[in-house]
């Protein structure tokens, strides 16, 4: 039989669906119907391993006759070769399919290193995140743990990936700190780490925190409660040395004002004259200023009053009580801790820019600072006799007792006032140019409660 031509292919019609076609050599071709068209669909019947197969070679007029024939005749050859064409395309496809497999395969990879680059983030970007989200909230926008930490933490830890952390990392940190001498520092930058770190954990960033491990009693030790109470002939003794330590009279009235009013330094020092009111004889701490976020009226004795007009004569001018030196914002409220500090170095050697009266505030009862003059402010008052809740009210402390706090309302603003009245009086007579002062035996009051 002759093979098929091209006109008989052209020539077939929808009368024709169904029937097989024979060209030759073992190619077929059945008509079948595609979108009411005629096409031809063509198969080549072979023998192999005792086995007759048929593959198919293209469809007309998909493609032509004879590339269709060119088909049959490559297997031809490939059979010849013992070769089978079914088992090869078996094989291309599964190739593709493995092929299609790797390539998914690859792409997950790709994507969960991505991911894992991405969980591997460092600690600077971890202190960034944590900086955003909590510091953000504190007065100072955490300006004071963001120099803490770019000065003493991030230059050791900051490149490291956070899950890399490990414990002696971090006491790299504080032992530097401990060598330095800065046990107070070492414990609080200690906290700030384990804070973030915490944050860390809650935000599924690492799954252990790794100062979890670390007791902070570790860390140069365990905390000591102060007590320092500044007895009464050290107070006597202060006008006496102040002229010695050459302090700025700024400073001298910080002093004096802190232990007549019970405030803490850093409140003082944030200190506004807007809420200043010697009319009134009133000192307003407002809620942003007070270190428990309770706002706080201070009603100012006539010792305390002296104090606040020596020193309006010389800062009047500024929106400050204490302005830094562009009157731009308040000085440092560490200003008057490190002043004092440097005057109770004993017979050290003077450090460069420091103050060289290394020995001039040094007080018979051991150093002090200006948070032992809210303490012995508090102690005078009790020692004069007044109730130590209302000394208590006076520190601008918060009821303990829930109880209490919601049940009893009493302002004590008359107990208060009357309280600052007899410290202002006792301190006039004590710093007085006389030595006929009679001493008062101060009455006990828990050191762990002046904060």
């Amino acid at each position: 039989m002759a093979n098929l031509s091209q006109k008989e292919l052209e020539a077939l019609g929808l009368d024709d669906i169904g029937r097989r076609l024979i060209d030759g050599d073992g190619l077929t071709g059945k008509v079948r119907q595609r979108k009411q068209k005629v096409v031809v669909q063509f198969e080549y019947r072979y023998r192999a391993a005792d086995k007759i197969r048929q593959i198919v070679c293209g469809t007309w007029p998909d493609k032509s006759l004879k590339l269709i024939r060119d088909t049959r005749n490559k297997h031809r050859v490939d059979i010849a070769s013992g070769i089978d064409p079914i088992d090869c395309n078996q094989a291309e496809r599964l190739k593709k399919k493995a092929d299609v497999a790797q390539s998914i395969a690859e792409q997950y990879s790709r994507i969960a290193d991505a991911e894992a680059r991405q969980a591997r983030i460092a600690v600077n970007d971890l202190f960034e995140r944590w900086a955003t989200v909590e510091l953000i909230r504190r007065k100072d926008g955490g300006k004071e743990i963001r120099r803490m930490f770019q000065k003493d933490v991030l230059p050791t830890l900051g490149a490291l990936a956070v899950e890399d952390v490990r414990k002696g990392h971090i006491t790299a940190v504080t032992d530097a700190l401990l060598a330095r001498g800065v046990t107070r520092m070492a414990k609080l930058i200690f906290a700030l780490i384990r804070q973030m770190f915490r944050f860390a954990v809650d935000r599924d960033i690492i799954d252990a925190d790794p100062t979890a491990s670390i007791r902070k009693a570790k860390i140069g030790g365990k905390d000591t409660e102060r007590d320092r109470v500044l007895s009464e002939d050290e107070i006597r003794a202060l006008p006496r040395q102040l002229p010695a330590a050459q302090l700025f009279p700024t400073t001298e009235a910080a002093l004096w004002l802190a232990l007549a009013t019970g405030c803490r330094i850093g409140e003082l020092l944030r200190a506004e004259w807007q809420h200043v009111r010697p009319d009134a004889r009133e000192w307003f701490i407002p809620a942003d200023n007070s270190k428990n976020g309770r706002p706080h009226t201070i009603y100012l004795s006539d010792f305390a009053l002296r104090h606040f007009a020596a020193l309006q004569t010389i800062n009047g001018g500024s929106r400050w009580c204490f302005p830094n030196r562009d009157d731009s914002e308040h000085v440092c409220v560490k200003t008057v801790t490190k002043q004092l500090g440097d005057r109770q170095r004993g017979d050290a050697t003077p450090m460069s820019r420091r103050s060289p009266h290394t020995n001039a505030l040094a007080l018979s009862g051991g150093k002090w600072t200006p948070h032992d003059l809210r303490r012995t402010g508090a102690t005078l008052m009790t020692a004069l006799g007044v109730l130590p809740e209302v000394a208590e009210k006076c520190l601008n402390h918060a009821e303990e007792s829930r109880v209490k706090r919601t049940y009893q309302r009493h302002s004590y603003d008359a107990e208060k006032r009357e309280a600052w009245r007899r410290l202002g009086e006792r301190l006039e007579l004590l710093t007085r140019d006389t030595d006929n002062v009679v001493t008062l035996k101060p009455r006990k009051m828990a050191a762990s409660n002046i904060v």
